[in-house]
């Protein structure tokens, strides 16, 4: 019997690791460090840190931009090679950005690529809003959060869809539900949302400075993207700090977070709102010119669509 259950245990324990099926946890204290010292002529308003969780395991970095310098603005920033798609290192390379790091979603498999949902760079549309998603053979008509700056530089994270030719914004997300979709969207609630540059992502994981992950109203239901993965957000604090992070995962010393996690993570870092940005490979934040994490457990940088950059000038 002694044989049979050490068995079944070790079977067990197999099938719940290799599920990925890790508990998520409340409170993730990270003991950041301040490393700006590490990076020669970093700008005033730029500041950098690492941090580490032994128990999960957890390694992390985030860039803290202070918005009200100045000399600092920061942009959503396009490929514009031929295929549409640059790493972050060759984004800050190309554009001389002191802080790079990934964007949003995008279709790989497509040559030029393309971009899922609203793509906006310095007041023109490359990619139109994502309205709604076939899943299961039901429609879902949706309001996907996006990140924007308006023309001052101000950064607002926000659930958006489009109408005609305007870009609107609502208090709330439309309120979908696995197998019980949104079939009309109401824009009589809405907003104009008025960004010179904007991108669409999601899910927000935190709003109002409250921890609030919103995946199912913003259909990411039946996904990968709640799971643990390697993670990239960004938010702003009420006192005008723009919050970076960047989470490695998929790696013994670092597993990734979900988005509940990631949620705790701004959060703790006083986001007065914050958004999840494209993950997994794509996650990766440079500085200086150099690479801060390892994506996915490597040092070579995925090609990506879309990025955030701050400049100094």
């Amino acid at each position: 019997m002694t044989k049979i259950f050490h068995f079944i245990l070790i079977v067990s324990l197999l099938t719940f690791f290799s599920c990925g099926e890790i508990r998520t946890f409340r409170s993730i204290p990270m003991g950041w460090k301040n490393i700006s010292s590490n990076f020669e002529d970093l700008p005033d308003g730029i500041r950098v840190f690492s941090g580490r969780n032994k128990q999960l395991p957890l390694n992390a970095w985030y860039v803290e931009v202070d918005s009200k310098n100045v000399h600092l603005y920061t942009e959503i920033v396009v490929s514009n090679d031929m295929d549409r798609r640059e790493t972050p290192g060759q984004f800050a390379a190309r554009m001389d950005a002191v802080v790079v790091v990934n964007g949003g979603y995008f279709l790989m498999h497509k040559n030029p690529t393309e971009h899922v949902g609203l793509l906006k760079n310095n007041g023109e549309i490359i990619s139109n809003t994502l309205r709604s998603m076939l899943k299961r053979e039901k429609r879902y008509y949706l309001t996907r959060s996006a990140i924007g700056f308006d023309q001052s530089g101000a950064m607002d994270i926000a659930w958006i869809a489009s109408h005609n030719d305007s870009i609107f914004e609502w208090d709330k997300p439309a309120n979908n539900l696995p197998g019980v979709p949104v079939t009309e969207i109401d824009y009589s609630k809405a907003h104009f949302w008025k960004m010179n540059d904007a991108m669409q992502a999601g899910p927000v994981v935190v709003k109002n400075s409250r921890k609030h992950v919103t995946d199912n109203d913003e259909v990411f239901f039946w996904s990968k993207i709640p799971a643990i993965h390697p993670r990239t957000a960004a938010g702003y604090t009420k006192d005008g700090k723009y919050i970076f992070l960047v989470v490695d995962g998929r790696q013994p010393d670092s597993r990734g977070v979900n988005l509940n996690e990631l949620s705790i993570l701004m959060f703790d870092l006083d986001c007065e709102e914050a958004i999840n940005l494209d993950g997994g490979g794509s996650s990766a934040i440079v500085v200086n010119g150099k690479l801060l994490n390892r994506p996915a457990g490597f040092t070579t940088q995925r090609e990506v669509m879309s990025a955030i950059a701050v400049f100094a000038g």
